[in-house]
């Protein structure tokens, strides 16, 4: 990997931290306006809407114009929002404007590593981003938490007589991090646009979205890869919670103690995408599919856990499980996307895709939780799904061989 690669990494890091502190921050500033409590949920909600109403359009932004630009654009959003949020804009609408910026810098991130890098780097380069999201994920978690302690923004602002909430002070460094961020996107390479627009108006951006859309899903590679990615985030996002609930009911931690327990998948992740990265070609990904089946066995044996240590040991295992056949699919993803239409708008596709599946599963977990179910009994369906599904798939890409 060269110096251009590294400084995609860096600035990506750095916008995936703001991100991360940016939740703890805005669910503080909810809590000081005292908002309903249902704003917090429909906080991320906020955000995630974004990626599906302008999936049609940020794909092919991040395809007409250098992506370095594109993500240097992007994170100015993000910083626009974090502004919006500091002075007395709702929480809730100043998020959603950080949700539109990510949206965009989504296809942009991974869409320059086709462009940037040879077809026999993208696996490695993608356990490498997956490794600094990952990373980012946790010391988001861990900074944004200290930042909005009253106590640490006061002794910090004491010396400079300021008076300021915890939660308006923790805006502030994050919109630092996005400055950075940005800076370090003007020094990203430029690659020369390979899939330029014949048109920009709006309704050739919806044809040409839908296009890629069905293209993707028709190609035997792009609907797999689609599929195992699809269903991983969607799981993911619902398995976050479903952690949490269980960890509470079951083993009788309190929240705070709950929400380290993602830490420990987090890590998994890593370590799964690093071996994934050393271990897996390209042209093997599909290899890795199987592993998707053992995640969720491993996910319906956490029913039955009761002792703290055996579900560390689990929830590390579900990690690597996951970051170990993600990694691959995405890989194979972005290459065919690149092949067919363009990296940014294969990613657009993907992203469209992912959030509605996080839409999708956590209503039904919302709704099995309405309905009564326990805890437990909860994890079982929910494991049992995502090995059936992936089971569901291996069998489809089989089929689509012959």
């Amino acid at each position: 990997m060269n110096r251009g690669f590294y400084t995609i990494l860096i600035a990506q890091f750095l916008s995936a931290l703001a991100d991360n502190a940016l939740l703890f921050a805005a669910i503080a500033l909810l809590m000081e306006l005292d908002s309903p409590s249902w704003h917090t949920p429909v906080l991320q909600q906020f955000f995630v809407v974004s990626y599906i109403a302008l999936a049609p359009f940020v794909g092919a932004f991040a395809d007409a114009f250098p992506k370095g630009r594109v993500m240097f654009i992007s994170n100015s959003i993000k910083f626009i929002g974090c502004l919006a949020m500091l002075f007395g804009a709702p929480p809730l609408y100043a998020y959603g404007i950080v949700g539109l910026g990510a949206a965009a810098y989504s296809p942009a991130k991974y869409g320059i590593l086709t462009e940037f890098l040879p077809p026999e780097k993208l696996v490695v380069a993608n356990s490498w981003m997956e490794g600094a999201t990952v990373a980012a994920i946790v010391l988001g978690a861990i900074i944004g938490g200290i930042l909005i302690k009253p106590a640490f923004a006061q002794h910090l602002l004491s010396g400079l007589s300021i008076e300021m909430s915890a939660a308006k002070f923790a805006i502030i460094a994050v919109t630092g991090l996005y400055i950075a961020a940005a800076i370090f996107n003007l020094f990203i390479p430029r690659v020369e646009i390979d899939h330029k627009l014949p048109k920009k108006n709006p309704f050739f951006l919806l044809h040409d979205f839908w296009h890629a859309f069905f293209l993707l899903w028709r190609d035997p590679q792009g609907q797999i890869s689609l599929a195992v990615t699809t269903l991983f985030w969607g799981a993911g996002a619902t398995l976050r919670l479903v952690v949490l609930a269980w960890a509470v009911l079951a083993l009788g931690f309190d929240l705070s103690q709950a929400t380290q327990l993602m830490v420990v998948v987090a890590l998994g992740i890593a370590v799964g995408s690093v071996i994934a990265g050393r271990y897996i070609a390209l042209d093997q990904s599909v290899k890795v599919l199987p592993t998707g089946i053992m995640m969720g066995i491993v996910v319906i044996l956490m029913s039955l856990v009761t002792d703290w240590r055996i579900a560390i040991f689990l929830l590390f295992i579900i990690g690597a499980l996951g970051g170990f056949f993600v990694v691959p699919m995405n890989a194979l993803l972005q290459h065919r996307g690149h092949l067919l239409m363009g990296a940014g708008h294969s990613i657009a596709v993907q992203n469209f895709n992912e959030n509605i599946s996080i839409l999708i599963l956590l209503g039904g977990y919302a709704m099995m939780v309405k309905a009564g179910l326990h805890i437990n009994t909860i994890t079982a369906i929910f494991g049992a799904f995502v090995s059936l599904t992936m089971w569901v798939i291996l069998r489809r890409y089989r089929k689509v061989l012959k």
